[in-house]
Order: C-alpha cells, then sequence, then structure tokens
C-alpha cells in the first residue's frame, strides 16, 4: 500500500468515519496513522532511526522525516538518531545541545505485514482513545443516578448496559429480595468509575445511603433547587432508612415536603427501594435534639453528653427500651450512622442505679482520703465535686458557698487533698523509677506520676518509646471486628485522656526528638473553625 494521492484523502476520510463511529476526536484517529506509518517507515529505513510522519490536515498528504538530535559529545547512544555538537556543524550555523536535523526522506510502501502492523496500531490507539471517552464521562457522572438495561447475570453480579459501555452491579450492593432478569429496566447510583487495563470499570450500587438522596433529589424540586438539604443518610438495605432534612425556607416543612401529597413523593422512593421504611428526620444543629429526633419513634426522657470521654448517653422510659433499640438494634444503629455518634441506651431505672452507685463511690473517695465523716463527704459530692483536684485546687469561695464550711474548714479540706495527692504522686512516681522510667520521659511536660506508672508497667520507659505510640494505643478507641465493634483500652484512658490530648502529647516528643519538624504539622483549628465543621 503506497502513499498516493489516490489514498490520500481516504486517509481522512477513514479517521473521519473512525472517530463518528467511535464518537471521539478525530484528530486523535490522525494520530495514530501518524504513529502506525512512522513504526512501519522505521521497519524500512532502519528501527534506529527516528523516523516521524506528519499528515497534513487538509490535503492528506503523508510527509516522512527522518530526525537527528543534537547532543553532549559523552551522550551519544544512537548514532543513527543523534550527533555531537562537531557532527552537526555541516549542517547548522551555530548548533546548540537540543537541536534538531530534520531531513524529509521518500515514502514508503507499505508491505502486507507492514500495512497489518500499521492498522494494529490504529486500532489499538483507538481503542485507548475509546476508552479515555468513557471515563471521562462516567468519572463525571460519579455520585449520579443512571439508568440502564439487564445484560446478564455472572456468579450474583449483574451486567448492565448503561448506553456507551457496560457497568457491574455486584453481589452484596443489591437490595436483599430483588431479582432481575435480562432486558429488565434497572436505576442505580454511580458508587465508583475505575481505569483498568480492559476499560473504565464502573461500580453500581442500590444500596449505598446516597442512592437513597439521589432519589428523594429527584422526586423532591424543593430538594432539587437547594431550598432543603439532605443533611445525614443511614440505610438497612430493604428493611428500614433513615434520612436528616433541613429547610433554609421558613414558610417550607422539609419533613412535609419529602413525604409529599399523601406520601406521594416519599411512596415512589420506597417502591424504588423494595419496600424500605424510611423515617424522614428534621435535621438540627443542636446535637442533643437531633440525637432525639434521629431515635424516633422511640420517647427519650433525658440525654446525657460526656464531650471528655466521648460518650453519648440516652434515658428513655422502661416501656419505650424495646422501640428504641429496635429489632435487632436496628433503631439504634441506624441513628448511630446518622448522627455520627456511639449511643448508649438505659433506661431511666438503670440510670438511676448509675448515678447512686457514682455517688457512693466518690462518697466513699472523700471519705477515705480526707478523713471525713460519711455527711460531710456526701455534702461535697452533691455540691458537684467530682474528685480530690476539684477540692484541692478550686478557688476557696467555692467551697465557702457550702453550707456549714467556713474558711478555716475550707483551708483544711484543701491542705487535706493536696497532701494525699502530693503523696499519691510520690508514690507513683518512685514505682515508675522502679519500674525503669528513664529522665528523659519523667521531664516530659504532660504525664502525671500515675501516667508515667502506667505506661512503664506497658513498657513505655523512654521518651523514644513514647514518640512511637499511637494516639488510640494511649487514649484507647474502638475497632470493627467481623461486622462487630470492639472496644481497645488505652494505657492512659482511665486518666480520661483524649484522642486529641494524645496525639498532641506524641507530635510534641517526636519534634523534641527531632523525628518531626513543627513547620510541617498542620495549624490547630480555632474554636470558631471547629464550631463550623461540626455544623
Amino acid at each position: 500500500m503506497a502513499i498516493t494521492s489516490a489514498n490520500q484523502l481516504e486517509l481522512l476520510q477513514t479517521a473521519e468515519a473512525v472517530a463518528r463511529e467511535k464518537m471521539i476526536d478525530p484528530e486523535l484517529v490522525i494520530q495514530a496513522m501518524e504513529d502506525s506509518l512512522a513504526r512501519a517507515a522505521k521497519s524500512r529505513y532502519g528501527a534506529e532511526m527516528d523516523i516521524r510522519v506528519a499528515i497534513d490536515r487538509k490535503t492528506g498528504r503523508a510527509r516522512f522525516t527522518r530526525v537527528r538530535t543534537v547532543v553532549a559529545d559523552d551522550g551519544v547512544e544512537n548514532y543513527q538518531a543523534q550527533l555531537t555538537v562537531e557532527q552537526a556543524k555541516p549542517y547548522l550555523a551555530e548548533p546548540k545541545l537540543g537541536d534538531e536535523i530534520i531531513d524529509e526522506v521518500p515514502p514508503v510502501d507499505l508491505g502486507r505485514i507492514a500495512a497489518q502492523s500499521a492498522k494494529q496500531v490504529i486500532l489499538q490507539k483507538v481503542r485507548e482513545a475509546e476508552r479515555d471517552r468513557q471515563f471521562e464521562e462516567f468519572i463525571g457522572r460519579k455520585g449520579t443516578i443512571i439508568n440502564g438495561v439487564v445484560k446478564r447475570e455472572e456468579y450474583g453480579n449483574i451486567i448492565v448496559d448503561i448506553g456507551r459501555g457496560e457497568a457491574i452491579l455486584r453481589r452484596n450492593e443489591r437490595i436483599g429480595r430483588e431479582s432481575f432478569r435480562p432486558n429488565d429496566r434497572i436505576r442505580s447510583y454511580i458508587k465508583d468509575v475505575r481505569r483498568e487495563p480492559r476499560g473504565p470499570q464502573v461500580f453500581l450500587s442500590r444500596t449505598d445511603p446516597q442512592f437513597m438522596a439521589e432519589l428523594f433529589k429527584m422526586e423532591v424540586p424543593e430538594i432539587y433547587d437547594g431550598i432543603i438539604e439532605i443533611k445525614a443518610v443511614a440505610r438497612d438495605p430493604g428493611s428500614r432508612a433513615k434520612i436528616a432534612v433541613i429547610s433554609y425556607d421558613n414558610s417550607i416543612d422539609p419533613v412535609g415536603a419529602c413525604v409529599g401529597m399523601r406520601g406521594s413523593r416519599v411512596q415512589a422512593v420506597v417502591g424504588e427501594l423494595q419496600g424500605e421504611k424510611i423515617d424522614i428526620i428534621p435535621w438540627n444543629a443542636d446535637q442533643a435534639t437531633f440525637l432525639v429526633n434521629a431515635l424516633q419513634p422511640a420517647e427519650v426522657s433525658k440525654v446525657v453528653i460526656d464531650e471528655e470521654a466521648n460518650r453519648i448517653v440516652v434515658v428513655v422510659p422502661d416501656e419505650q427500651l424495646s422501640l428504641a433499640i429496635g429489632r435487632r438494634g436496628q433503631n439504634v444503629r441506624l441513628a448511630s450512622q446518622l448522627t455520627g455518634l456511639d449511643i448508649d441506651i438505659m433506661t431511666e431505672a438503670d440510670e438511676s442505679s448509675r448515678r447512686q452507685a457514682e455517688f457512693a463511690e466518690r462518697t466513699k473517695l472523700f471519705v477515705d482520703a480526707l478523713d471525713l465523716d460519711e455527711f460531710f463527704a456526701q455534702l461535697l459530692v452533691a455540691e458537684g465535686f467530682t474528685n480530690l483536684e476539684e477540692v484541692a485546687y478550686v478557688d476557696l469561695d467555692e467551697l465557702l458557698q457550702i453550707e456549714g464550711v467556713d474558711e478555716g474548714t475550707a483551708g483544711e479540706l484543701q491542705t487535706r487533698a493536696r497532701e494525699y495527692i502530693e503523696a499519691q504522686n510520690r508514690q507513683a512516681m518512685e514505682a515508675a523509677v522502679a519500674l525503669g522510667v528513664e529522665q528523659s520521659l519523667i521531664d516530659f511536660e504532660g504525664l502525671t506520676p500515675q501516667m508515667l506508672e502506667a505506661l512503664a508497667k506497658d513498657g513505655v520507659k523512654t521518651l523514644e518509646d513514647f514518640a512511637t505510640c499511637a494516639d488510640w494505643e494511649l487514649a484507647g478507641g474502638w475497632t470493627t471486628v467481623n461486622g462487630a465493634r470492639v472496644k481497645d483500652e488505652g494505657i492512659l484512658e482511665k486518666y480520661e485522656m483524649s484522642l486529641e490530648e494524645a496525639q498532641h502529647l506524641v507530635m510534641t516528643a517526636r519534634v523534641q526528638l527531632g523525628w518531626v519538624d513543627p513547620s510541617e504539622l498542620e495549624a490547630p483549628a480555632t474554636s470558631d473553625e471547629t464550631e463550623e465543621a461540626g455544623d
């Protein structure tokens, strides 16, 4: 196949036809043709030569050129495609490194094998361009709903025709009870789009919480227009779901708008989700209020938020306990997912017992440590004192507000508390030193003697040991094992150390040791930024 005037225009016509068929840029097809002709020419002139082909975009004429590049004297690796500055002087007036000498060479006649090779190169380039187009098309639609037609089922996975490609709905992304046959229409959520060697892979889902959110966006114009916003979604696919919404227009009820006239809007979503029951909940910036709403239909008596321990306790009437927890814990689990909080539920009787136990424990602490009678110790607990540090270092006026306490009594209380704390500190420090804690860790700011003792018992005896700890090893945390949440006890968790405090201490230790450059650490968020993040 020779490149003659008869088939020059054919190149452009072929490029246009292929581009239209594959819905790609004709320029990509022409570039593929240039690459294929260059490869064929190299097989004729020599694989070492740098042969390039340029096809005129108007006439279709293919121009074959040989390119040689000027390199340093010791940089010549290919004598057919490179030459030194001295060797380039006959061709260029003032040759410099990187200059190119371009000579036109005669067009080649493509033999059968060369023509076949050129065809393969063009097909490969066109295939790559088509894959790139498909990837760019679907990556832009990630996070939206797409309609398709079921083609076949493979090992429980559904292959879906989505127009200009295929997608896969995996078995674990299907709602439990539903089944599909070939040619059934199916609506799914584009969960992920990945580049893979065989082309872009589009992964669909019907169980993702955002699938339900997108369905509501299609059914409720106020959500689509941004008047109502979906703040959070939690699902137990095929069974029950909760969705939290907020309205930015005081005249529009967000829950009523999502339910629709006689439930028409929510029923359309329920029908698509195979009868999944949906609780529509008003979102609230106040954590406790939102939690009460999220636990509907159960009634909540009280919400106790322990910010230091990052623990939420919800108190419900005895008869409401099973409703609050739900079948197999479904209601509280969905409420936890919706709010992003770890929720403990207890009855009013349990909460009363817990309070009494805490009261008795704190009373005993004050009786034993401060040598008080039980009545006076109970008085301290009733006034809100929970530990010896509060008694020892609180402002004297707060103690004087307790009925029957004068300055002499208040001063004696603080003296006893401080002496007891100091004795405990001395004892803990002696134990830590006996266990082998080094001075580098003792001098590190932020660790009490009791913490040093606990660290030493766990084998953390130097500043280097401490710097290698993870924040959750110190403060504790939760791990999911086989779908169940398992508590990891932290070395310093009993001293009420938070994850943020543990992380700060560990990073400070790493900076002191020179392991981390302080300038690389992110600036801590301000209180305003933290509040905005929470909202």
